[in-house]
């Protein structure tokens, strides 16, 4: 999935996201597990608000999306704030990650990996993931739980305004398979013309991430709520594991 005419409403939908508080909380598990400095990829890093936010903490950064519409809005900001130099940013599926050599850590938010499913789709990802991972790297992502999915996306819809725009976004639910399929429509005023995105999410449970997790030489270190940070309770609309990887798959190889 790639947001493409959706990419310049991003910063808009997320807008009363508390970014401080989301980069306090990923500086935090990074620096708690060993990784002070070195590279950290941003999978699926849109617009790059915390990708910029690490970048300035002294992380060699990569941000990584489909969207050369989302890495333009990216681009321009890191521009604007003077960090372009310390930047390295890749049009790239995350299922077909290629990166130049080992990373220290990945971080993804704002459920990037919700919408890479279904369930193969999203083993693989954690495979790229994982294989490109130095030992005790860290990996720090975040997922809409299943309760968003059932009890607060499922049959609701939205619009965000603005001056020369109107976005319409619906979601529906089906439980069976697993899966919100979202509808986005935009609308322009000047001159008049209408584009639409479609596209889902996908709903895996606490137990299977940590397998598949588990599956591919990471150990769960901590998973907490992800709007709060503090203890998962029943309720919570998105949780945030920190996974820690046991062996390089070089060494993998090897064995």
């Amino acid at each position: 999935m790639a947001y493409n005419e959706f990419a310049y409403f991003y910063d808009e939908l997320n807008g009363e996201a508390d970014y401080d508080a989301l980069f306090g909380y990923v500086a935090g598990q990074l620096q708690e597990h060993g990784v002070q400095d070195g590279i950290v990829v941003d999978l699926g890093c849109g617009t790059g608000d915390l990708t910029l936010m690490l970048a300035q903490c002294g992380y060699d950064m990569i941000g990584v999306d489909q969207s050369a519409e989302m890495l333009s809005v990216l681009r321009e900001k890191a521009a604007e704030l003077g960090v372009s130099d310390g930047l390295l940013l890749l049009q790239q599926d995350i299922l077909d990650l290629d990166l130049y050599g080992t990373i220290r850590a990945a971080v993804s938010t704002f459920d990037t990996f919700n919408h890479i499913g279904p369930r193969e789709r999203f083993e693989k990802a954690i495979e790229k993931a994982a294989f490109f991972m130095e030992k005790d790297g860290v990996f720090v992502f975040d997922l809409n739980t299943p309760y968003k999915h059932s009890q607060i996306l499922a049959g609701q819809s939205f619009t965000i305004e603005c001056p020369d725009a109107v976005c319409c976004w619906s979601n529906q639910y089906d439980p069976q398979a697993g899966r919100v399929d979202i509808a986005v429509s935009i609308r322009y005023s000047d001159p008049p013309e209408e584009c639409r995105e479609q596209f889902s999410e996908y709903t895996y449970e606490q137990a299977y991430v940590t397998e598949v997790l588990e599956r591919y030489g990471f150990t769960v270190a901590c998973v907490r709520d992800g709007e709060t940070f503090g203890p998962l309770r029943p309720d919570s609309q998105r949780y945030i594991f920190t996974a820690i990887k046991q062996y390089t798959q070089q060494g993998e190889n090897q064995q």
